[in-house]
Parts: C-alpha cells; structure tokens; sequence
C-alpha cells in the first residue's frame, strides 16, 4: 500500500524534511503491511479479550456509609470559623 506521507503530515500538522518523508513513509508501509499480515490469521478458536492479563478489582466496594466526620473536622475549628454544622467562608457572590 502506498501512503501519501505528504498529504498525512499535512493532516497531522506535522512539517517534515525531504529525509524525514522518505524514512515515514517506509515505516508507515511497513507497519501497514504487517497489520495486513496480521489480518490474516486464523482467529476463529481465539477467545476476545480485553486486556492479556486476567486482572481484577482490587478495590473495596463503593458503599454508602454514615459517618461524623464532618464533625469531627468542625471541632478543630474555632467558633467564628463555623455555624451549626456548616463552615463559615468569605462571602464570594454579591447580590
């Protein structure tokens, strides 16, 4: 298959030199073939797969739970810092 390197450097943005043309596009073709190679192999006993290696979740469950946390923090905070269970802040919006 030949590649128009010219035309896909234009759509890549990309400026290339005389010399880098020639060697692109030998790569390029070279890659192409072997994805046609590739093509054609016999997969029709090959199980699909997303990724090679047989990974799992290695993480907890996302679960609801109460917690005083919140709490907590606002017991570190001095008086004028908080209202109820809420955090006092600088006023941002003005009406």
């Amino acid at each position: 298959m030949k590649i128009d390197i010219k035309k896909t450097a234009h759509l890549a943005r990309v400026e290339l030199t005389a010399e880098e043309e020639v060697t692109l596009a030998a790569d390029l073709e070279k890659i192409v073939e072997y994805v046609d190679a590739l093509a054609e192999l016999d997969t029709t006993d090959v199980e699909p797969t997303s990724h090679v290696l047989n990974l799992e979740d290695v993480y907890r469950k996302d679960v609801v739970m109460e917690t005083d946390a919140a709490l907590k923090i606002l017991d570190h905070l001095a008086e004028e810092k908080k209202h109820e269970t809420f955090f006092k802040v600088p006023t941002v919006i003005e009406q």
